[in-house]
């Protein structure tokens, strides 16, 4: 029988710990809601990863200068929600032809990746991303890359959970961004 231990599960005495997952949708404030509507994941914060600088921030990010992408970091329980299910949820909320940014957000620092942690999520990645490929429902190619999961700086307090601290603003962003439309047109409804 398992016992509920802070955030672990112990069965006979193992702890059975959470794994993380990274991905890059664009901007970061539009990819922590699908996220943490799912049962099974633990945290999700925003921030910075796939770059050159030790310590980047926002307004260096935004310039296109540091080689970082927006991104966010998934922790989950892997008893609870599969890895091939946090890649649904990030393929049905980016335009993954896109190899310029995402929506109203241009250049590479808004770019589509999936950071791989292991090679298990690294198989996983390309065979979803193959499915995508292969399903017909994107005629360009699929521009999201599949890389090593590296550093992941957290972005600045003001960004964590912005679609709760500012809901008027973001929502209105992400209408006007075009990514709701997208997202609607593309899967019949915002996921």
């Amino acid at each position: 029988m398992g016992v509920v231990l802070g955030a672990l599960v112990l069965t006979g005495g193992t702890p059975l710990p959470h794994k993380e997952a990274t991905f890059a949708g664009g901007c970061f404030w539009c990819m922590e809601p699908p996220f943490e509507k799912i049962a099974g994941v633990i945290d999700v914060v925003a921030g910075y990863t796939g770059g050159k600088t030790q310590t980047p921030t926002y307004e260096a990010v935004c310039s296109g200068a540091t080689g970082h992408a927006e991104a966010v970091r998934v922790t989950y329980d892997p008893a609870r929600v599969t890895y091939e299910t946090l890649l649904d949820v990030f393929w049905r909320n980016i335009d993954p032809t896109d190899f310029d940014g995402q929506f109203a957000d241009k250049g590479h620092q808004y770019r589509t990746a999936i950071f791989f942690h292991d090679p298990e999520q690294e198989r996983l990645a390309r065979a979803s991303k193959a499915r995508l490929e292969k399903s017909g429902q994107f005629k360009p190619l699929i521009a999201t890359e599949i890389v090593p999961a590296g550093v992941f700086h957290l972005a600045e307090e003001y960004h964590q959970d912005y679609f709760k601290k500012q809901p008027v603003h973001y929502k209105r962003y992400r209408k006007g961004s075009g990514r709701e439309d997208y997202l609607n047109r593309t899967w019949g409804g915002v996921p």
